[in-house]
């Protein structure tokens, strides 16, 4: 009778685990501090001095009607029209993640690529004018194109010009629109963005 206490005794945590953990991960709020970091916390946003974000979901509402869902993440592009979505899709959700995720980060220290993140946040806030391709083709006639197996083309007269895309997005104080130039570069059979220089 005394091992059998003993071994409820001992097993009861173990029941109790999984529902500890579950309760756990629900505990989780997605906040914005009032510099527009994000902020993930287990206490309220409130109490951090943060703004709650809702996550989000594919059938919210809005005052117009539903808000159509956002299309999957593209992990591997695979020509520059492609590419180009890709980054319209990060700006459509404003999600400056899911625009890190489409750069070549190869040979970046931790804190280069923290800036440069914070860079995107800030860059993801500004109204999205356009995109143009330069050095590639991005579905108009042009005499180098790009895609998975390696960026080619017949050279024309003018010296080739390297693949990019050129971001042009609007000043939110007024000012003229800014342009933010982001290489591309051919690497394990996709197309990658790297940071603006």
């Amino acid at each position: 009778m005394r091992t059998l206490a003993l071994l409820l005794l001992l097993l009861l945590p173990l029941l109790l685990l999984p529902t500890g953990t579950a309760l756990a991960q629900n505990a989780i709020h997605r906040c914005v501090d009032a510099n527009g970091n994000p902020v993930f916390t287990d206490r309220t946003c409130a109490s951090q001095q943060a703004t709650p974000v809702a996550p989000s979901a594919a059938g919210v509402a809005t005052t117009t009607g539903t808000q159509a869902p956002m299309p999957p993440a593209t992990l591997c592009a695979a020509s520059l029209p492609a590419l180009k979505q890709a980054v319209i899709d990060a700006f459509a959700g404003r999600d400056p993640n899911r625009l890190a995720g489409l750069m070549l980060w190869g040979g970046y220290g931790h804190h280069a690529v923290v800036a440069d993140i914070r860079s995107l946040g800030q860059l993801m806030r500004q109204p999205l004018l356009g995109i143009r391709v330069v050095g590639g083709d991005d579905g108009d006639a042009d005499d180098t194109t790009a895609s998975a197996d390696g960026i080619t083309g017949e050279p024309s007269a003018a010296a080739p010009v390297a693949p990019a895309l050129i971001l042009s997005t609007s000043d939110v104080g007024g000012g003229p629109p800014q342009q933010s130039t982001f290489p591309v570069v051919a690497r394990a059979g996709c197309l990658w963005l790297r940071p603006p220089g």
